[in-house]
C-alpha cells in the first residue's frame, strides 16, 4: 500500500515522548495522594509538581538556558527525586553524581559536563568544596539543599527559592524526544569515567518497559534504596510517578533502615544491589524478620550467587533478577519466570532465578557474538559470547568521545563487554566481563563460575577471581576471599571445597584472605587484585 501524502504525523498524532507528562498526569489525577515520605516529611503529589516548577524556575532565572547541565550531589531525598523532573522543566540537562566517588573525579566531571549550577546536599558539602578548589574554570553556582550540618556558604538557599514567586513561567516541553534529558558517568573503575547521554524517548520507555517487565500496577509503596545517582536510579523515579506511587526515600541504606520501612510504611517494593540482599539475608540471622506481606525485590549488579537468592526468598521477598549498565538506563534484561518451575526445590529455583534473564519489553534484542568475528552464537547454554544488545533505551552515546562511541555502536549493535552464554529458551547468563575471562591452557574460565561455588562457603563474605600468570598453563585462577566477621577458613578448605563442585583444571590453586577494594558503588576492583597476582 502506497501512504497518502496527507498521513503525517500531525500535533493530534505526534507528540514527543518524554517522562515530564507522567509528573503532569498524575498531578492532574491524584493531587493529595502521598507521593514522597522523607523522614519527617510528607509531600503530595500536587506539592510535589508545584515543587518542580518552583525549582525549574529558578534555574531560568539563574540563566540556565537549553542544553545546559546541571549537576546534583545529594543521598535520596525529595529534592533529589524532584530534580529529575525540575532540571527538565528548565530545559536542562540533569548530572546525578556520585557522592561516594573521591574529590579528584568529581572535579573531572564538573569539568567534563562544564556544569553550570550544582544543587548540593550538605552531607556531601566536604566533596564538593573539595572539588571545586581544584577547578581550572569558573565554578558552578550552588544551590543549597539542606541536609545535615551547617548552611552553606557563597549558595543560594533552595528553601528560599521555593518560596519565590513562579510568576508567568513556563516549563520546558521538548520538541525532540532525542533531547539530551541525562549524563550519567560511568563507575571509571579502569581511567576516567565517561559521560552517557540518555535523552527523553528513551526515560519515557523505560518507565513503561518497567511497569510490563515487573508487573507493575495500582499505587506501589516504593523504598528507594537504589542510588538515585546510578543510572538515575534505574529510572524509578519516572516510573513510580507514572503509578502515582509513594515513594519512600532512604538517606542511609541497611538492613534496618528496610525492615523498618516496610514495617511503617507499607512498602511493596524496592532495588538494590545483591550486596543489599546480603545484609538482609546478614540482619535476619541475628534477629529473626516477618514480613507482613510480600515485597518484590529488583536486584542488579554483580550476579547474585544462586545461594543469597535461595536465603533472601525464605524470608519473603520475591526477587527478580535484571542486567544492564549505565549505557542502557539500568534494566534491559530480566530473569522472568515461568509458573511450570514453582514445583521445583528452592535450590533448583535459585538456580534459575540467577540466570540475568530475556529482554525488558522495552527492548528489540539481546545476544550474544563470538568476541573475535562478532558472529552469532548458538543458543546451546555452552558457547560463551559477548552480550549485544538493540533497543530505545541505550544511550545517545559517550558525552565528548565519539572515538568511544563508534566503538561501542559498532556493527548496528550495542557491545556491552559482558560474555555470556545464552540457553535455548532465549534466558542470558552471565560468565564475565571480557576482560576477566581466565584462559588456562587454551581452556575458558568464568571468574564468576568459581566466585558463585565460593560464596556457597559459610564463612566467606566477598570473593574475587582473577587470573595469574602462570609459565605452564598461561594463566591459573586465583582467589582473594573477604571472610565473615568471627569466621575461620584454611585455603586448604577452600582447596577441597572448589574440587568437590568444579572441574579440575577451574580450581583456584592460591587462596589470599584480605579486605578486598571496592569502588564507591560497591563494587571490587579486580585491575587491583590482577596487579596483586602477578606478584604471587
Amino acid at each position: 500500500m502506497r501512504e497518502a501524502s496527507y498521513l503525517q504525523p500531525r500535533p493530534a498524532n505526534f507528540v514527543p515522548l518524554t517522562p515530564l507528562s507522567f509528573l503532569d498526569r498524575t498531578a492532574a489525577l491524584y493531587p493529595e495522594r502521598l507521593a514522597i515520605i522523607d523522614a519527617e516529611r510528607r509531600l503530595t503529589w500536587s506539592e510535589v509538581r508545584h515543587r518542580c516548577l518552583s525549582l525549574a524556575a529558578a534555574l531560568a532565572r539563574l540563566g540556565i538556558k537549553e542544553g545546559d547541565v546541571v549537576s546534583i550531589l545529594a543521598p535520596n531525598t525529595a529534592e533529589m527525586f524532584e530534580a529529575h523532573f525540575a532540571v527538565a522543566m528548565a530545559g536542562a540537562v540533569l548530572n546525578t553524581i556520585n557522592y561516594r566517588l573521591d574529590a579528584e573525579t568529581v572535579t573531572y566531571i564538573l569539568e567534563h559536563a562544564e556544569t553550570r549550577v550544582l544543587l548540593l546536599d550538605r552531607q556531601c558539602a566536604p566533596l564538593a568544596q573539595a572539588a571545586m578548589a581544584c577547578l581550572n574554570e569558573d565554578r558552578p553556582v550552588v544551590i543549597d539543599l539542606g541536609g545535615p550540618g551547617d548552611a552553606l556558604a557563597n549558595s543560594h538557599s533552595h528553601a528560599n527559592l521555593m518560596r519565590e514567586n513562579i510568576g508567568n513561567f513556563q516549563p520546558h516541553t521538548p520538541t525532540d524526544e532525542w533531547q539530551s534529558l541525562c549524563l550519567n558517568y560511568t563507575s571509571g573503575t579502569s581511567g576516567k569515567p565517561k559521560g552517557v547521554l540518555y535523552h527523553h524517548r528513551g526515560a519515557y520507555l523505560m518507565a513503561l518497559g518497567t511497569i510490563a517487565g515487573w508487573g507493575l500496577a495500582g499505587h506501589p509503596v516504593y523504598l528507594y534504596t537504589v542510588p538515585m545517582f546510578h543510572c538515575n536510579g534505574w529510572g524509578h523515579a519516572w516510573t513510580m510517578t507514572a503509578l502515582a506511587a509513594t515513594i519512600v526515600c532512604c538517606r542511609h541504606v541497611s538492613a534496618k533502615a528496610i525492615n523498618q520501612a516496610i514495617l511503617d510504611h507499607g512498602v511493596t517494593h524496592f532495588g538494590g544491589a545483591p550486596i543489599v540482599l546480603g545484609m538482609l539475608v546478614e540482619a535476619a540471622t541475628a534477629e529473626p524478620l516477618i514480613l507482613p506481606h510480600k515485597v518484590k525485590v529488583m536486584t542488579a549488579g554483580a550476579p547474585p550467587p544462586a545461594a543469597i537468592l535461595e536465603k533472601v526468598e525464605t524470608l519473603g521477598f520475591d526477587v527478580m533478577q535484571v542486567y544492564g549498565l549505565t549505557e542502557t538506563y539500568g534494566h534491559v534484561v530480566q530473569s522472568i519466570w515461568h509458573e511450570a518451575w514453582n514445583g521445583l526445590d528452592f535450590a533448583e529455583r535459585a538456580n534459575l532465578k540467577a540466570r540475568q534473564g530475556v529482554p525488558f519489553p522495552m527492548m528489540e534484542n539481546a545476544a550474544i557474538c563470538d568476541t573475535l568475528t562478532g558472529e552469532p552464537l548458538p543458543k546451546d547454554g555452552k558457547s560463551m559470547g559477548e552480550i549485544v544488545l538493540r533497543g530505545n533505551t541505550v544511550m545517545k552515546g559517550y558525552h565528548k568521545d565519539e572515538a568511544a562511541t563508534e566503538a561501542a555502536f559498532a556493527d548496528g549493535v550495542f557491545h556491552s563487554g559482558d560474555v555470556a552464554v545464552q540457553y535455548p529458551d532465549g534466558f542470558l547468563e552471565i560468565r564475565d566481563r571480557i576482560k576477566d575471562i581466565i584462559i588456562s591452557g587454551g581452556e575458558n574460565i568464568s571468574s564468576i563460575e568459581v566466585e558463585s561455588v565460593l560464596y556457597r562457603h559459610p564463612a566467606i563474605s566477598a570473593v574475587a577471581v582473577v587470573a595469574r600468570p602462570d609459565s605452564k598453563w598461561g594463566e591459573t585462577p586465583i582467589a582473594f576471599v573477604e571472610l565473615k566477621l568471627g569466621e575461620r577458613a584454611t585455603a586448604e578448605e577452600l582447596l577441597q571445597f572448589c574440587r568437590q563442585h568444579l572441574a579440575g583444571f577451574k580450581v583456584p590453586k592460591h587462596y589470599c584472605f584480605e579486605s578486598l577494594p571496592k569502588t564507591s558503588t560497591g563494587k571490587i576492583e579486580k585491575y587491583k587484585l590482577r596487579e596483586r597476582a602477578k606478584a604471587i
